[in-house]
């Protein structure tokens, strides 16, 4: 359910976005389009290693977790990287990871406090982070999908998968949520049973990733 503080949380995340987005807009290979990538990517690291840092310490973490085996988590490193080579393919990818996966995380958190808890603010801060992250690398910085965009990111989408699916199964583990769905509601309840959610969350993101890219559709082609 979309309470207050998520609201708020998106539409803070939404304008934040659009601010860097039209300021690196301006000159993408100025001062302060340099400054935005630097910035982003300070809050993108640095954020994952306090976070971690202090789940670490207050025993809310295993080994396994400080892998990037969730694909917010790896979203995060991923826009890191295109933030600093301004690779289009990287850049590709997180546009539609963030402005699905992401952005539905954001929806439907599985997190159990609210504002202003501190666990709260470090997920919808980092998450917030990788959304901003995307707008900046395809609008501000004009890394847009080309064509065949979609069908890449989703193929790289189902290799990570059974990358995560095989840790899964060699650990008992259930990171991307493979083995059953989260404790907290999210969109997969309404997708099935164990594993058909996987297979219907699977075309739903093929087609988020092909309405994604119908804004860039005609200037790339």
């Amino acid at each position: 359910m979309l309470t207050a503080d998520r609201l708020l949380a998106l539409a803070a995340t939404g304008l934040v976005a659009a601010a860097l987005a039209t300021i690196a807009r301006r000159d993408p290979e100025g001062a302060a389009a340099r400054a935005i990538r630097a910035g982003l990517t300070v809050a993108l690291l640095g954020g994952a290693a306090v976070y971690v840092a202090a789940e670490w310490r207050a025993g809310r973490l295993s080994p396994w977790d400080f892998l990037p085996l969730h694909l917010c988590d790896f979203a995060i490193f991923m826009a890191a990287f295109a933030l600093v080579t301004r690779r289009r393919g990287a850049a590709e990818v997180v546009w539609f990871w963030a402005m699905s996966g992401t952005v539905l995380a954001m929806v439907t958190p599985d997190v159990d406090d609210g504002f202003p808890d501190a666990r709260w603010l470090a997920y919808y801060g980092m998450h917030g982070a990788v959304v901003a992250s995307a707008v900046v690398l395809a609008v501000g910085l004009g890394l847009r999908p080309r064509p065949g965009a979609p069908w890449r990111a989703f193929g790289w989408t189902l290799a990570y998968a059974a990358v995560v699916g095989a840790v899964d199964l060699a650990t008992g583990a259930n990171f991307l949520y493979l083995r059953e769905k989260p404790p907290n509601p999210t969109l997969l309840d309404l997708f099935g049973p164990w594993p058909v959610y996987i297979g219907v969350a699977g075309l739903v993101a093929l087609g988020l990733f092909a309405l994604l890219y119908l804004p860039f559709r005609r200037r790339a082609g």
